[in-house]
C-alpha cells in the first residue's frame, strides 16, 4: 500500500485542479466562438465526448511527446529514437530524420531476446523462408504449422503443466479466455491492481467480479467468505464456480504476489487459482519458470497459468497452461483460437529458440547467464535507487522497478530531462494508474552492463535532485561515513 506524503498530496491535487480548472474556462470560451460559428456536425452528436475527450485535450496532448515515441532500431539495452518536433503546442509531432542513440530503461526485454541472438535469429530467418510470415489463417482452419504443435509442447513442459494452448496476442489470452472459463453464476475474486486485460476480460465474462486489496491474503479471504455465505446476488444461490486472479508480478508495482499464502486460501475454500505470469515467466525463477518456482509453489496447485511471449522471449502471443480436459475445452471454445489469426511462424519459432536457450539445450550455458545476470542487475539497480532517496516500488528480483513521481508536472520533467542526457524511460500516469500515483516505470535488461547501469543511476539521480522527486533522505557514501568515523 502507498502512502503519498501530506505535502506531496495536496501539491498533486492542486496541479490537477489548476490543469482542470483552466481546461474548462478554455472549453467554456471555445462553446461560445462556435456558437457564433456554424458547426460541421450537420445534426451528428459529437463521437468524441465527456471526461476522456478533455483529458485528452486539456491534460495528455500538453505531454504527449513523452509518449509513444518512435523507435529504429531493436530495443536492445540501447536503441534509436526518433527526435519529433511540433509547431502547434504538441496537437501534433512530426517525426525528424534526426536519431538519438539511447540507453533503453523502457522496453520489456528482460532477457535481451529481443535483439539479434546468434542462436535464435538464424533459425527465425529459417523459418520465415520456411512458413512466411504469417499463417493468413485461424488456428482450427490452416493456422496450424507443426511450430505451433512443437510451442505447445515446448511451453508445457517450461510452465510444468500437462498442456498448453497459445494465441497471437498476450492481452487478448486474457481478454477472450476468461469469459470461457466463467459465465452468469460464476464468480470472480480479483486482485485490485491487475492488468487491464484481466478487467475487460472479467467484465466480459457476465460472472459476478468483486475486488480484494492489493496482494493482501488476508483481505482475499475476508471477500471469500462473505461471498460464500451470501451465494449468488438475488437468488443467494451457491456459486457455480470460483476463480481467484492473481499476477505473478504486478507491472505497474514489480512486486511478487504472495502465491504461497493465496494458493493456500483458495485450497481451503476450494476457488480455482488463475495466474497471469506476463512479467515473471523467463525473468524470474532460478531456471526462469516464473513466481511458483521462485516462490516454491506447486505448478499443480495452480489450475490455469497464463503468460505472455513479449517479456522475457522477444517475440509476441501469449499461452494459457493447464490440464489436458481444459486446453481442449479452450480450444472447441476460445474465439482467440478460433477466429484470430495464428502466431506468426518466425514469432514462434524465436519462443522455441529462446526457450531452449534458457534451458541449456542450445548446449550452452548462455540462459543461466543471463537469468543470473537480470537478477543481479534488478536488485543492484533498486538497491542504488533507494540510496539515492528515490521512492522505490516492487521487491527484489523483480527487474520492474516504478520511481514514484506523483506531480504531473513531474512527469515531462522527469521524462524530457533524462531524453536530453540520452536515457530513454518510460513514464506512467492516470488512466494506467491512480490519479495521484504517477510514476515512472524502469525496466531491466539482463543485456545491461554494469556500466550501463552506473551511467543511468547518474543521470537519473542528476534528473532527480532536478525535479524534486527524491522524497526519502539519500544515504550517506561510503567516503562521507568513513570521514564521519575518523572525526
Amino acid at each position: 500500500m502507498i502512502t503519498i506524503p501530506y505535502l506531496t498530496a495536496l501539491s498533486t491535487y492542486f496541479s490537477y485542479g489548476l490543469l482542470f480548472a483552466f481546461g474548462q474556462l478554455r472549453d467554456f470560451f471555445r462553446k461560445i466562438i462556435d456558437w457564433w460559428q456554424s458547426g460541421d456536425l450537420q445534426g451528428y452528436a459529437p463521437i468524441c465526448l465527456g471526461l476522456e475527450d478533455f483529458y485528452i485535450r486539456r491534460l495528455y496532448n500538453r505531454i504527449q511527446d513523452c509518449f509513444g515515441r518512435p523507435i529504429s532500431s531493436a530495443p536492445d539495452a540501447w536503441f534509436d529514437v526518433v527526435e519529433r518536433y511540433s509547431n502547434d503546442n504538441n496537437k501534433t509531432l512530426k517525426r525528424t530524420t534526426k536519431i538519438s542513440r539511447c540507453l533503453n530503461l523502457g522496453s520489456y526485454n528482460y532477457l535481451g531476446f529481443a535483439a539479434s541472438d546468434e542462436y535464435c535469429t538464424p533459425r527465425a530467418i529459417e523459418s520465415l523462408k520456411k512458413f512466411s510470415p504469417s499463417t493468413c489463417s485461424s488456428r482450427v482452419d490452416g493456422g496450424t504449422t507443426t511450430l505451433h504443435k512443437e510451442l505447445e509442447e515446448c511451453v508445457a513442459n517450461f510452465v510444468g503443466k500437462p498442456d498448453a494452448m497459445v494465441t497471437g496476442m498476450g492481452y487478448v489470452t486474457n481478454s477472450a479466455i476468461l469469459p470461457v472459463l466463467i459465465g452468469k453464476g460464476g464468480l470472480i475474486i480479483s486482485d485490485s491492481l491487475n492488468h487491464n486485460s484481466i478487467v475487460n476480460g472479467a467484465r466480459g465474462s457476465g460472472a459476478t467480479v468483486r475486488v480484494f486489496q492489493h496482494n493482501t491474503p488476508s483481505h482475499l479471504e475476508k471477500v471469500l467468505r462473505e461471498q460464500i455465505s451470501e451465494g449468488q446476488p438475488r437468488t443467494h444461490r451457491p456459486w457455480k464456480k470460483i476463480i481467484i486472479i492473481v499476477e505473478g508480478i504486478y507491472s505497474m508495482e514489480g512486486e511478487l504476489c504472495q502465491l504461497p499464502e493465496i494458493v493456500a486460501i483458495c485450497k481451503k475454500y476450494k476457488a480455482y487459482v488463475y495466474l497471469d505470469e506476463a512479467h515473471s515467466i523467463g525473468a524470474v525463477g532460478k531456471t526462469g519458470r516464473g513466481v511458483c518456482e521462485l516462490l516454491g509453489v506447486d505448478t499443480a496447485d495452480v489450475d490455469i497459468m497464463m503468460g505472455t511471449f513479449t517479456k522475457s522471449f522477444g517475440s509476441c502471443g501469449g499461452y494459457i497452461a493447464g490440464s489436458k480436459e481444459v486446453i481442449q475445452y479452450l480450444k472447441y471454445t476460445c474465439p482467440a483460437h478460433l477466429y484470430a489469426t495464428s502466431v506468426s511462424p518466425p514469432a514462434a519459432q524465436q519462443i522455441i529458440s529462446a526457450i531452449k536457450v534458457i534451458l541449456g539445450e542450445d548446449g550452452t550455458s548462455r540462459g543461466a547467464q543471463k537469468l543470473a545476470r537480470i537478477r543481479e542487475n534488478s536488485n543492484f539497480f533498486r538497491s542504488e535507487l533507494q540510496k539515492m532517496g528515490f521512492e522505490v516500488l516492487g521487491d527484489n528480483d523483480s527487474p520492474v522497478m516504478p520511481i514514484m513521481l506523483y506531480n504531473p508536472a513531474k512527469i515531462p520533467a522527469f521524462s524530457r530531462e533524462c531524453l536530453k542526457q540520452n536515457v530513454a524511460v518510460v513514464t506512467v500516469a492516470f488512466p494506467a494508474t491512480p490519479l495521484l500515483l504517477a510514476r515512472a516505470r524502469i525496466c531491466i535488461s539482463a543485456s545491461h552492463t554494469k556500466e550501463d547501469l552506473l551511467r543511468a543511476l547518474e543521470v537519473i539521480s542528476r534528473v532527480g535532485d532536478l525535479v524534486g522527486i527524491k522524497y526519502f533522505p539519500a544515504e550517506p557514501s561510503k567516503q562521507e561515513t568513513n570521514a564521519i568515523k575518523l572525526e
